[in-house]
């Protein structure tokens, strides 16, 4: 199999040569999602020709919906309005929302005007769902029967369609007013006798979304029923459209890297092939608060400035205690903000959570703290700085455990994204705490022997 860096400079080299005929034939060998990477390597005038070469496939429409959002614009730049228009009218609704937004704003009006009526009035109704929602990425494309049909019927109904519908599931069984009565695996009906009807095998009041609901919720109906597509619908019951797997899989990485990012303080627009300037601007805010963070533990160290004058070890393991801590509570975030993704953990269940990442930080506290100050007397001799070593590191452990857990509950509970900043302040709580324990658990140790 092909690298994509040796793919990329065989399209050069045949794009260079004028041989367009035999790029075509490699283009038409590769997915999708294996020929949407390459653009990323090619000029504007290379892209231009590869979406010609794909538009006469018609899949330049299927390489676009696998590309990163990011190079969207680069490729767009190489295309013409019409070019562009021709291209996204050819996708499903969901997919359509997704690209239109990609469209730079200077531009996107004109594009948007040369769709075909029918599609840019699809468009306008599905962007009155709100951001997020179920609305925002359904297909209205699914095939709804009849529960008084035959089996045979509903099969040549689905023949019928050709290659419409790129991929039949489920079927759904509504009424006169296309309100959701039942669904049916493809599997049930093609098993079933030809002369049975489709309301003797459907499932009856199956599982459904409102077009409102959370993409986030939508995912976790998907996963706890294992469904591969899930119908949506409106107040009154009615069939809108289906959300399929392929789209709950996108949702899930969304989510994912929405939640990651936000650990981090990182911006969704910060991605890999994001213009440099827009990661500078993205990422310096939540830089410059660490700054802000890091002065604060300074402050802390230099309160107890001459405990550390008058034994200098100190300092040699304020960067175990801190580190140590800082990793327990990062690894209590993790976990907990996981479970409330996933809908594992509420609220009401949070104390539960709290008193049991307690537990775990006290005895990691007390073991890595038997270990630092094995280490602090053999290295040092010194045995106050082993006892404060041990003392500190299972206070801070502990705390750190804490915080970890209580941070996102907290944020849960005010109806924010549990993951929001909470690496941040998590980390910043911790260190400044693993100082102070430290160096203030030293100075009484110091001050009692220098008393006695």
């Amino acid at each position: 199999m092909a690298t994509p860096e040796f793919t990329a400079r065989t399209l050069r080299r045949l794009l260079a040569s004028g041989v367009t005929t035999r790029a075509e034939r490699l283009l038409a060998k590769m997915p999708p999602a294996d020929v949407a990477p390459l653009l990323s390597d090619l000029t504007p005038e290379e892209t231009r020709s590869i979406i010609e070469l794909l538009f006469r496939q018609r899949r330049a429409a299927l390489v676009l919906r696998e590309l990163p959002h990011e190079l969207l614009p680069n490729v767009f730049d190489a295309v013409s309005d019409q070019r562009i228009a021709d291209v996204i009218g050819r996708l499903e609704i969901d997919d359509l929302i997704d690209l239109a937004e990609s469209i730079p704003e200077d531009r996107r009006e004109e594009v948007l005007g040369r769709l075909p009526v029918h599609r840019r009035e699809e468009l306008l109704k599905a962007e009155l769902y709100p951001e997020s929602s179920a609305g925002r990425v359904m297909t209205t494309s699914f095939v709804a029967l009849d529960e008084k049909m035959s089996c045979q019927e509903a099969i040549d109904s689905i023949r019928s369609m050709g290659d419409d519908n790129e991929a039949i599931l489920y079927l759904y069984v509504v009424d006169d007013q296309r309100s959701l009565r039942g669904v049916v695996p493809i599997r049930r009906l093609v098993a079933a006798p030809p002369e049975r009807q489709v309301g003797e095998i459907m499932i009856a009041s199956p599982v459904c979304v409102r077009a409102e609901a959370d993409q986030e919720e939508v995912a976790d109906v998907v996963r706890r029923y294992d469904l591969l597509a899930v119908p949506v619908v409106d107040v009154d019951n009615r069939m809108l459209g289906v959300i399929t797997v392929d789209d709950i899989i996108d949702v899930i990485t969304e989510e994912a890297t929405e939640d990651i990012y936000n650990l981090a303080g990182l911006s969704e627009e910060d991605r890999v092939f994001s213009p440099a300037p827009t990661s500078i601007r993205k990422r310096l805010p939540w830089m410059l608060i660490n700054l802000l963070t890091c002065f604060l533990a300074a402050w802390v160290v230099g309160l107890f400035e001459r405990s550390i004058q008058q034994m200098v070890a100190l300092a040699v393991f304020l960067p175990v205690v801190g580190g140590m801590a800082g990793n327990g509570g990062t690894q209590s975030l993790t976990v907990i903000t996981r479970g409330i993704a996933l809908g594992e953990l509420e609220f009401s269940s949070g104390f539960r959570a709290l008193r049991k990442e307690l537990a775990v930080g006290l005895a990691i506290g007390a073991i890595t703290g038997l270990v630092s100050a094995g280490i602090a007397l053999a290295w040092q001799a010194e045995p106050v700085v082993g006892l404060a070593l041990f003392l500190a590191m299972v206070v801070s452990m502990t705390v750190s455990g804490m915080m970890g857990a209580a941070v996102p509950l907290i944020l849960k509970s005010l109806r924010l994204d549990p993951a929001l900043g909470s690496g941040v302040i998590v980390t910043t709580f911790t260190d400044v705490f693993a100082f102070f324990a430290f160096l203030g658990i030293a100075t009484l140790l110091l001050d009692r022997i220098a008393s006695g």
